[in-house]
């Protein structure tokens, strides 16, 4: 459905360190800075870029916004989790846990604010 997800970030180097932790964590790949100074995070034709904001203001959390990463598995979201907060994230809403329809879930704030979760889908657990 999306070909990318777009955010700001006021400290580059700092969301970097993050992203490039978390998604680690997942199995995935360092972020690349093209040339106009934007992080992108590629993965299965999707994409998750990280920017300051065009307009010279400050980046802002989405408010009621939440950006949800699959997770192939229960540690593969532990890890993402641990990694996260070893890099800048904080914990939010409950420690990682099953979900009643199966999924396994951990939710943190990036460094800028953002809302995130990994996820598995429900009946993969593994």
């Amino acid at each position: 459905m999306f070909t990318h997800i777009m955010i700001g970030s006021n400290n580059l180097e700092q969301a970097r360190s993050f992203y490039d932790a978390t998604f680690a964590a997942l199995g995935g790949q360092p972020g690349e800075m093209d040339a106009r100074g934007r992080l992108i995070y590629s993965h299965e034709g999707g994409r998750l870029m990280v920017t300051k904001p065009i307009d010279g203001k400050p980046a802002t959390a989405a408010n009621g916004g939440t950006i949800g990463i699959a997770a192939a598995s229960r540690d593969h979201v532990l890890a993402w989790h641990e990694a996260g907060l070893a890099h800048g994230g904080t914990a939010i809403e409950s420690p990682p846990t099953e979900r009643p329809n199966g999924s396994f879930v951990a939710y943190l704030r990036d460094p800028d604010g953002n809302k995130l979760t990994a996820r598995t889908h429900p009946g993969k657990r593994q």
